[in-house]
């Protein structure tokens, strides 16, 4: 029988280690991970501090050695039960993962735009402690700033401006409360969804004037609204009703996202020429074939027997 990760207690039962204690004890390898020998568990190294698991800002576990103590925080156990993921920074700034870990899914936070990076944006929050490395404790990836696309995320938010976000959850990594901004405000794919629900519903009835934004091998994306885009298959393309999953023979199965992302088996996005004479920029008819709310995918179709014929 495999053994779990726990110690025993007087009555003779195990007591598991759990999510969130604060554990000690003995570095017994150092590789691409530290394998550690905990305090109550001698017999082997259970507890593991990954390379991204040292005191937040400094990077790959190099400053750890074997025979050296530690004081850690349980961050994960695995299924199996026989491996603790250990963080040292949680247990380095213990005000910090204090206020972290007490933050509910959906909580919304308030706080001033503190940085913006080519990989987002910081938000010192006006609760909790200051981050020790980095300018906020609140971190907002690009996206979750908008429902609509942008070229700078200057061009949603600066630095210096206050804003409210939605916790999403807790970077363990960085030590941050990664936030959405855009989950703040109304959703353009619902509202669309519910104007072609109120036009008459899925079908050749509900058309749209639109902005051709991007042509692909699996069909040409249209800008039906502020923040949606649909696509128009190219002809002889599978659309499954239920996902919006669109299948076209020799190249493979292409998932449609709300804005339009798009990949073509492993090979990425393939910018190809047009086969229906429409340009990036065009303004097109089209209408709506196919609404998928659970997967924010919209399937057009062009108005009339040519692609061209609503420019």
């Amino acid at each position: 029988m495999r053994r779990r990760v726990s110690e025993g207690d007087s009555s003779g039962f195990p007591r598991a280690v759990r999510v969130g204690d604060v554990v000690e004890g003995v570095v017994a390898s150092v590789g691409r991970s530290a394998r550690v020998t905990l305090d109550g568990f001698p017999t082997r190294p259970v507890g593991e501090i990954g390379p991204l698991d040292t005191p937040w800002g400094r990077g790959r576990a190099t400053d750890l050695a074997v025979g050296q103590r530690i004081r850690a925080v349980v961050m994960t156990v695995g299924p199996d039960g026989e491996r603790a993921g250990l963080s040292l920074a949680a247990a380095a700034y213990p005000e910090l993962w204090a206020f972290l870990s007490g933050l509910q899914p959906d909580c919304r936070l308030t706080g001033t735009v503190a940085s913006i990076e080519s990989y987002g944006v910081f938000v010192a929050l006006d609760e909790g402690p200051a981050h020790p490395v980095f300018p906020g404790v609140g971190f907002i990836t690009y996206a979750e700033l908008s429902w609509t696309r942008f070229e700078s995320a200057s061009e949603v938010v600066r630095v210096g401006q206050r804003v409210t976000c939605v916790f999403l959850q807790i970077d363990t990594w960085n030590g941050e409360a990664r936030l959405s901004l855009r989950a703040t405000l109304p959703d353009p794919f619902l509202a669309f969804a519910d104007a072609v629900d109120a036009a008459g519903g899925e079908g050749r009835a509900v058309t749209f004037r639109g902005r051709v934004t991007k042509l692909t091998p699996i069909g040409v994306f249209v800008r039906v609204a502020d923040g949606v885009e649909g696509l128009v298959p190219v002809e002889g393309a599978d659309v499954s009703d239920e996902t919006g999953r669109v299948v076209v023979p020799d190249r493979g199965d292409v998932v449609v996202g709300g804005e339009g992302d798009v990949a073509v088996g492993d090979e990425g996005e393939v910018v190809v020429e047009n086969e229906a004479d429409v340009v990036v920029g065009d303004q097109v008819h089209v209408v709506v074939t196919r609404v998928s709310r659970e997967g924010r995918r919209v399937v057009l179709a062009w108005v009339g027997a040519a692609a061209g014929s609503g420019r």
